[in-house]
């Protein structure tokens, strides 16, 4: 059986009266006298009359839906920051359209190609691995299109955006493996061009600064494909293991290369952390139920897809133009457990 919805011709042809003063009528308008209101108010509720949301759509020139391209949902820090990107913009009449990049800038490009073709009002954009050339995004701007980054960004462009606080969560990694009296601390980290890289790396070498620790780039290792393959991260901690002074800790700055580094290092021989101490930027939720359980910086990443959607929204439903932009910084949380914490 088919469904038929209930339209306001329906409701026009049922009570005798024009489809002019129903679609006034079910707006609440001053133009309509209270008796009629009523009556047409009544009947669309009887029949679960609801107004076609393409139909609204294009009346306002708008979807009320929101484009969100990310690496990878399966990732933990992803996979929370949507859940914080669907609950705001549901709670504000949007839905979401996800789209994942897999580190690809070549799906990154299609991705919003897509989207637009979809006419979604806004995007929400964590960049892949592999961009470090925002030109596609650039144009879309330019043409009108509210875009907010988060996580990932890029400083070629104008535009709120929403991070982590990274250079000091990687800061208090190394600061506590320092204390823990390490002192030839490696660094596993994503793409050197990727905005989270470089801010890690700079609070991995102000630690080693501050400590009077010489930097030394042999121990810094870089997977330009963000954890997505396994054999990458395996060499790179064959490489760091063959060094002539084996690093004594490792500070992973990502959520799959971290997952990646605990099977890599145990896969070695390497023992955690009897042989290497191991921090990693993670966002998973049983880090503590491994073994051993992992010390990781956690990121606020509900709070920042929460806090993205809020800017793109702004952006979307402002009257004039936008001048101004913010960068919001949330603060990380160090979780120390027993794979950062040298047995007595």
């Amino acid at each position: 059986m088919k469904f038929e919805t209930v339209t306001i011709k329906d409701i026009a042809k049922a009570l005798g009266i024009s489809t002019s003063t129903v679609s006034r009528a079910l707006r609440g308008s001053y133009e309509i006298n209270p008796e009629t209101k009523q009556m047409v108010q009544e009947y669309a509720e009887k029949m679960n009359y609801r107004p076609n949301p393409v139909a609204l759509s294009l009346k306002e020139n708008r979807s009320k839906a929101i484009g969100v391209i990310v690496p990878e949902i399966a990732n933990h820090f992803f996979s929370q920051a949507i859940n914080g990107i669907d609950a705001m913009a549901y709670n504000c009449g949007y839905h979401v359209v996800i789209f994942q990049s897999h580190e690809s800038y070549e799906r990154e490009v299609a991705n919003t190609e897509h989207l637009v073709s979809r006419r979604v009002d806004g995007l929400l954009v964590s960049l892949s691995n592999e961009t470090d050339d925002v030109s596609h995004f650039r144009q879309l701007q330019e043409k009108g299109l509210p875009i907010v980054f988060f996580d990932r960004i890029s400083a070629a462009i104008d535009t709120h955006k929403v991070v982590a606080n990274n250079r000091d969560g990687a800061y208090q990694a190394t600061r506590h493996l320092i204390e823990a009296g390490c002192r030839r601390i490696a660094h596993l980290t994503n793409a050197s061009w990727v905005s989270i890289s470089k801010e890690r790396l700079d609070g991995y070498r102000a630690a080693l600064q501050e400590s009077g620790i010489p930097y030394d780039e042999n121990y810094v290792r870089y997977c330009h494909h963000g954890g997505m393959i396994q054999d990458e991260i395996e060499e790179a901690i064959a490489q760091l293991i063959r060094l002539k002074q084996r690093p004594d800790a490792l500070l992973s700055a990502s959520d799959r290369l971290t997952t990646g580094c605990l099977s890599t290092l145990k896969k070695a021989g390497m023992r955690i952390p009897e042989d290497i101490l191991l921090v990693g930027f993670t966002n998973l939720n049983v880090a503590e139920l491994l073994h051993p359980s992992l010390t990781s910086v956690r990121q606020p990443a509900y709070e920042i897809g929460h806090a993205a959607t809020e800017l793109l929204i702004q952006l979307i439903e402002s009257k004039k133009p936008v001048l101004q932009f913010e960068t919001r910084t949330l603060e990380t949380e160090l979780c120390i457990r027993e794979s950062s914490v040298k047995a007595v």
